[in-house]
């Protein structure tokens, strides 16, 4: 054959068929500038001398992975579409005398171009929106960008090398395909739908028993760790059964809405149901991934945005103080007495001070340790920790033990406890119990559980466990009976307390930062100058400082939550103009037939839009329904970046659906006319 009969025969093969070709390389090329913005931002150096910089970049470095595995995934799903129209193309190139290797040269060549015109789209979309992001991404953080336009060459390289892999394997598949089905089949392929789909309910019972349980784990979650833990299970087990119900179940309401007469039997109906009917194995499967990918978007926009537009709250639950710090004090026969230490560095954090103003000053002490807690008995060796699994997780808390005399000096009380007596506090977790039998050496009896706890400790904040605070008549004798204790588990010894010191400030900028400073250095050279005595480390935090932190990460994650939540949406509309596409090629026939013996124009476009309402809308009530028992998952993960806003959440995820559905109507709004278009021709 001539030279170039192969290549002008796929140019020509996707010229004719550019409905098919044109949506599927402008969504590759999106995918491709996706990932060229995200490996650009990602690997830059505009955000090294930024705080809250390596938070983002790292943030973005998640997101890069995340693009190529769903690239991989989405570009398979979509190429499927355009072999399965083309194999009646290529069953008449097999009945024209081509065999099965010249097919494959045709597929080559087809692959090429749609590499080429995909990658080269995808740079010059990456490059040309790479500036935009750049600049949205530093008025996140408070930078100011420059106007020059970079280039990042390692993007594009890694984007032709992993795009190049996934059209390599693309183009493997669809050989393997054509390679399995003779000349006769490829001619026939159109007609293969036209056995009615057998209703499976095993498959059915199946996906609705998995679901259950997924949703059953949603919602008797109670804490943060554990819904860490569950969370990726029971997201495989909601995609799995929600494949297996719509695949079966879809097929089963199709049968149960032809036995109804008064509704099969109506000209809007009857050729809506039927067609369905005989598909709805492939279109279960579509309508499926249009489903997984609404819930995926709907999860991350509502909670990116919570944590981003909530992010000053945040801010300030994880640190109750401007500047807090806290320094551990050794104590025992051997070491200094702990008040004199503390009257010596709240000395020095007053000479610190100097006179500046500060409010709102927590000044206490405690001791903290993390337990497994079952009916008042807390567990604090090693074993017990290490080993407890998904089911226990919900058993583990933070217990932060203070003392009664500092207790009541913030809050005002005047509260008496007797030997052996507590008060008890619990935040994100709720308490069960009246006494408190800690390794079996310590046994506590709750006189009363608080509602409120006036000193709020940042490292509780930070902590992933629920914490129990407990208001004790004796700090020092309580930590060295739980260090002197003989505990044949190997548990921590608890031989220091820790003093606290917080406090707000008025002061900006340069004052702040002054401020900050003087108090590190004066806890600094307490630490040299008592080396040997009793005070042996600290630390101090500045919520000022850590602000950039939380703006680099909760800006980084709404920078990829609407990156993200664009790719997938998008995805989402191109699988539905495929669907709409290919079924209006499969049903054009059966309108055709209908329209000879006397249906109007109307009357199709009411069939239409039964179709529409009748299986079309039903990815969304379910990604609604998957949010509704994801909102527990979403609000216990978002404790663990110390958001607690409930009802701003859900202001957010309502607001998010609603927007979503507004949107997913108006796609199928715009594809159902292109069915329109096919079938009424």
């Amino acid at each position: 054959m001539k030279l170039g009969f192969y290549p002008r025969l796929a140019w020509n093969g996707i010229g004719k068929n550019k409905r098919l070709f044109v949506p599927y390389i402008l969504a590759t090329a999106g995918t491709a500038a996706v990932f060229y913005i995200l490996f650009f931002l990602a690997s830059s150096n505009f955000f090294d001398n930024m705080r809250g910089g390596s938070s983002t970049k790292m943030v973005l470095s998640f997101g890069v992975f995340v693009i190529v595995a769903f690239a991989l995934l989405f570009l398979f799903y979509c190429n499927s579409f355009l072999v399965r129209r083309r194999y009646k193309e290529f069953g008449l190139y097999s009945i024209l005398g081509m065999n099965k290797h010249n097919i494959s040269r045709i597929l080559a060549w087809e692959t090429l171009f749609t590499a080429l015109l995909s990658l080269l789209g995808g740079v010059f979309i990456g490059v040309l929106l790479s500036k935009l992001a750049e600049m949205a991404m530093l008025k996140v953080l408070g930078g100011t960008a420059d106007y020059a336009l970079h280039i990042s060459l390692p993007a594009i390289e890694y984007m032709l090398l992993y795009f190049g892999g996934i059209f390599l394997l693309i183009f493997l598949n669809s050989v393997v395909r054509i390679r399995r089905l003779s000349a006769s089949e490829l001619v026939r392929s159109e007609n293969y739908g036209e056995k009615p789909a057998k209703a499976n309910p095993i498959l059915g019972g199946l996906g609705v028993l998995v679901l259950g349980v997924a949703y059953y784990l949603a919602v008797s979650i109670e804490q943060p760790l554990q819904a860490l833990t569950v969370f990726f299970i029971a997201v495989l087990m909601v995609i799995a059964a929600t494949y297996l119900i719509f695949i079966a179940g879809s097929v089963v309401m199709c049968r149960l809405l032809q036995k109804n007469k008064r509704y099969y039997y109506k000209p809007e109906h009857f050729v809506s149901v039927s067609s369905m009917a005989y598909r709805m194995k492939r279109n279960g499967a579509g309508l499926a991934s249009i489903c997984i990918l609404a819930t995926m978007v709907l999860v991350m926009i509502s909670s990116t945005s919570c944590l981003y537009f909530g992010g000053e709250e945040s801010l300030h639950a994880r640190y109750p103080r401007d500047i807090v710090t806290c320094s551990d004090i050794l104590i025992g026969d051997e070491y200094a007495d702990a008040e004199t230490e503390i009257e010596a560095l709240r000395s020095s954090i007053s000479a610190a001070i100097a006179g500046r103003p500060v409010s709102n000053v927590m000044d206490y002490r405690s001791f903290s340790l993390d337990a497994v807690v079952e009916q008042g008995h807390v567990m604090t060796n090693d074993i017990a920790l290490s080993e407890f699994g998904l089911v226990s997780a919900s058993k583990v808390a933070s217990f932060l033990f203070i003392p009664l005399s500092d207790y009541n000096r913030a809050a005002g009380a005047h509260e008496i406890l007797g030997d052996g007596e507590v008060l008890v506090h619990a935040s994100r977790t709720s308490i069960d119990f009246d006494t408190l039998d800690i390794d079996g050496t310590v046994q506590l009896t709750v006189k009363r559980e608080l509602d409120e706890m006036p000193l709020i400790s940042g490292s509780s904040a930070a902590s992933v466990l629920p914490t129990i605070t407990v208001i004790v008549p004796g700090l020092d004798e309580l930590a060295l009976k739980l260090a002197d204790a003989e505990n044949p588990f190997g548990g921590p010894a608890f031989n220091y307390t820790s003093w606290n010191y917080c406090f707000d400030t008025p002061l900006k900028d340069d004052d702040y930062a002054s401020l900050y400073l003087d108090v590190m250095s004066a806890l600094r050279d307490k630490n040299i100058e008592d080396e040997h005595m009793g005070f042996y480390s600290y630390s101090v935090e500045s919520l000022e400082y850590n602000r950039s932190d939380f703006a680099g990460t909760f800006g980084g994650l709404f920078f990829l939550g609407v990156i993200l939540s664009l790719v997938f949406g998008c995805a989402a509309v191109l699988i539905i103009y495929y669907k709409q596409l290919s079924e209006g090629y499969e049903d054009a026939g059966r309108f055709e037939i209908m329209q000879k013996v006397g249906m109007t124009k109307q009357e199709i476009r009411r069939s239409i839009n039964s179709q529409l309402l009748t299986v079309f809308f039903l990815p969304l009530l379910f990604a609604g329904l998957h949010l509704c028992f994801a909102f527990p998952f979403i609000r216990k993960i978002l404790y663990m970046f110390s958001f607690y806003n409930t009802s701003f959440l859900i202001w957010t995820t309502v607001i998010s659906f609603l927007v979503f559905a507004l949107l997913y109507a108006l796609v199928y709004k715009k594809t159902s006319n292109t069915y329109y278009k096919i079938v009424s021709k």
